[in-house]
């Protein structure tokens, strides 16, 4: 099947861990060219780097890439995505994938995978990826997004406690027992129509508490798609010791 999806990478140069982390050397080369590269071999028809800051610009259109400038002020990444989807005039219907630029070991298959996730369910506005949790302690840790999803695999809700909770077993749960949980991977398509929704929803408690912007969209009755991830994302960037880790990983591909 062929399926035509675009990819957007939303690059800052602020930041108050990294500054100017986007432009980072890592293997000899800008760690947003390696996070452009990988949206290219996931057989995206177009790719763009959506920024607000020049020094971005530049160097992403010296090794290629189609940049967008973007407005410094908007609230989340979702409405970055919703300006490039104006300025280029996309479809209602087209397929967006958003793609961090500090994940420069996100696979390319789980790009197109998910994009290939909405495309087969119309009725959802997004379509998201999963895995198995693989021990206790990660049922249990805050930073790790839990999902439950319907028998046709729709969310029902992403949080950051244990769900299901198991009233039998609490927190005696095994390692085994934990992987009956799913870890949601922070990776998203969306419908250009729902993106333009979004600029308009307003924060919901749930989101305010949670801290996951997806449940907005939730609130606001927008089905969401989620599916077991293929392969596994390797670890992001958001200090300059990861970024020292992750040049170890891609050294020794």
């Amino acid at each position: 099947m062929s399926l035509g999806f675009k990819i957007v990478i939303p690059a800052r140069y602020a930041s108050s861990r990294f500054p100017g982390k986007p432009l980072a050397q890592l293997q000899g080369k800008p760690m947003l060219q390696h996070v452009y590269e990988c949206a290219i071999s996931s057989g995206a028809e177009q790719v763009v780097i959506a920024t607000d800051d020049e020094r971005i610009k530049q160097v992403a259109q010296d090794f290629g890439a189609a940049v967008c400038m973007t407005s410094p002020d908007h609230p989340s990444g979702t409405d970055r995505l919703a300006e490039v989807s104006i300025i280029n005039d996309w479809d209602i219907d087209d397929i967006v994938v958003n793609l961090q630029g500090d994940e420069p070991l996100t696979p390319p298959e789980i790009l197109k995978q998910v994009a290939l996730n909405l495309a087969d369910h119309p009725k959802a506005g997004i379509a998201t990826l999963s895995t198995p949790i693989q021990t206790a302690e990660d049922v249990f840790d805050p930073n790790i997004v839990k999902v439950v999803a319907d028998a046709e695999g729709y969310a029902l809700y992403f949080s950051r406690a244990p769900i299901p909770w198991n009233r039998d077993l609490g927190r005696n749960l095994s390692d085994q027992q934990a992987r009956a949980y799913q870890r949601h991977l922070g990776i998203y398509a969306y419908r250009v129509n729902f993106l333009h929704a979004y600029t308009n929803m307003l924060a919901c408690e749930l989101e305010t508490t949670e801290k996951l912007e997806q449940l907005r969209a939730l609130h606001s009755g927008i089905a969401i798609h989620v599916e077991e991830a293929v392969k596994l994302p390797g670890p992001g960037i958001d200090t300059p010791e990861d970024l020292i880790a992750v040049g170890d990983i891609i050294g020794q591909k």
